[in-house]
């Protein structure tokens, strides 16, 4: 099993370093420059869209899909999750301090990317057999490449995503609440993952309209509660701030120069877990964020593009921030700890626990909880989906019960090796997404140009 771990843990580590960082990074620059900076001209528009009509409760999610806020939600739901914790924590322990700013730089490039995700998604979504609103990457891969090469790409996401997101991630969320809960409550991690087990599978039953239901409810209480806990702490080390963004930007460039030579980390390291672990956290460039883009009810694809930004800003401009400004301000990390993840599971806890002291360690807890339980909910739907274009509804309990199953299952085992399977499969499955996406990104162009000439005409008039 170890050697299987490491096997895949290698194949992982060349597909990142050698071939998604720089698409990622291509793919993002490319939607910036052809989109004239859309993250600065639009994030007005989308953040007025998005929270104007704000509301813990929207209209009902039908067969026409859900509201923009709900969509926005269940993207949020699934973004905001152990990326934003334990993701930040490891980020920081393999990369060292830089690599927040190379998080920060993958998100921005990100924004234009899941804009571009968010309009396809919009244009090209279609309804299943019961007429039910269904979209995502699978349908505008189809799109883009015809006949069996078309066939083929759309049917390598839909097994991708379903095993790295549905049975394999959600194993990971599991195990990342079960470890919190056992630290800061004792709590058996079998019982945990029983609890877990039962409200999602309550969840899962009840569709689409549950589950936008739950998010828009869930994400916008638990985002208040970390900020609120976040800023505590920072304030209270409000002095060590500049010393800290100093860090940042001059270890993204020269790791040495911050915790010395001896350390071993160089800028490609320092940028591969930046990007690495800010893909993980905001998903942009993936695929999976699309599924829920694509339920939207807008006037406009560009309009839920528009929502998509500020969804990927929230998730890192303002929580994984917060928990990198956690960490590094309270000085939890020390030059020994770089280059070894070994303690990334508890540094977030140790960090809030230098003021709150035990309570540190179930504040986060029960944040973690959140953030993990709400991803479950949102990667279920977006494998949900794909199990739909695979195999068609009939299908959809089957893969229900599969998921609770693997979360009990997960919430108990020490995951390594799903850790690793999980990264390599987010890795593989993003791949056929971000050619669509290049592929098409013309079409991404002349419905933004097209948005912008009558927005203009709008506003002469």
């Amino acid at each position: 099993m170890e050697q299987l771990s490491n096997f895949v843990s290698a194949a992982s580590n060349f597909v990142w370093n050698s071939i998604l960082l720089y698409v990622l990074v291509f793919t993002g620059l490319l939607f910036t420059i052809r989109l004239g900076v859309i993250q600065f001209r639009k994030f007005g528009t989308g953040w007025r869209a998005m929270f104007g009509g704000f509301s813990l409760k929207g209209a009902r999610a039908d067969k026409d899909g859900m509201s923009s806020f709900q969509a926005a939600a269940t993207s949020i739901a699934a973004q905001v999750g152990t990326g934003n914790i334990v993701g930040c924590a490891t980020a920081i322990l393999l990369g060292g301090p830089g690599a927040v700013l190379w998080v920060w730089i993958a998100a921005f490039l990100g924004m234009a990317t899941i804009y571009a995700e968010a309009v396809l998604a919009q244009k090209y979504k279609s309804r299943d057999e019961k007429g039910e609103v269904i979209g995502g990457p699978v349908y505008y891969i189809r799109a883009r490449f015809q006949g069996g090469f078309g066939k083929f790409m759309a049917a390598f996401f839909a097994v991708a995503i379903i095993l790295a997101l549905g049975i394999m991630g959600n194993m990971v969320q599991a195990n990342s609440i079960s470890n919190a809960f056992e630290t800061a409550f004792h709590v058996p991690k079998f019982a945990v993952g029983i609890v877990l087990a039962v409200l999602a599978g309550f969840i899962f039953m009840g569709g689409v309209t549950r589950i936008a239901s739950v998010t828009e409810k869930l994400v916008p209480i638990m985002a208040i509660c970390y900020l609120i806990g976040s800023l505590i702490v920072i304030l209270l080390h409000i002095t060590k701030v500049p010393e800290v963004l100093y860090d940042i930007v001059v270890g993204a460039f020269s790791p040495s120069a911050i915790f010395g030579g001896g350390v071993g980390i160089g800028i490609m390291q320092a940028m591969r877990y930046g990007v690495a672990r800010g893909l993980f956290s905001n998903e942009a460039g993936m695929g999976s964020t699309p599924h829920a883009h694509a339920m939207a009810k807008v006037a406009r694809p560009e309009d839920q593009g528009h929502i998509a930004m500020v969804c990927v800003f929230i998730d890192t401009f303002v929580v994984l921030t917060l928990t990198a400004l956690v960490i590094l301000t309270t000085g939890v990390v020390t030059p020994d700890m770089i280059g070894n993840d070994s303690t990334a599971a508890s540094l977030t806890q140790s960090a809030f626990s230098t003021v709150f002291g035990h309570f540190g360690n179930i504040f986060v807890a029960v944040c973690l909880l959140f953030f993990a339980f709400s991803t479950i909910i949102g990667w279920y739907f977006f494998g949900e989906q794909n199990v739909k274009y695979l195999f068609g509804r009939k299908a959809v309990k089957i893969y229900a019960v599969l998921v609770v199953l693997c979360i009990v299952v997960g919430s108990m085992l020490k995951v390594d090796l799903v850790w690793n399977l999980a990264d390599f499969f987010n890795a593989v499955m993003a791949l056929p997404n971000l050619i669509a996406l290049i592929a098409l990104s013309s079409v991404v162009v002349k419905i933004s140009k097209d948005s912008d000439v009558l927005d203009h005409k709008n506003q002469a008039k």
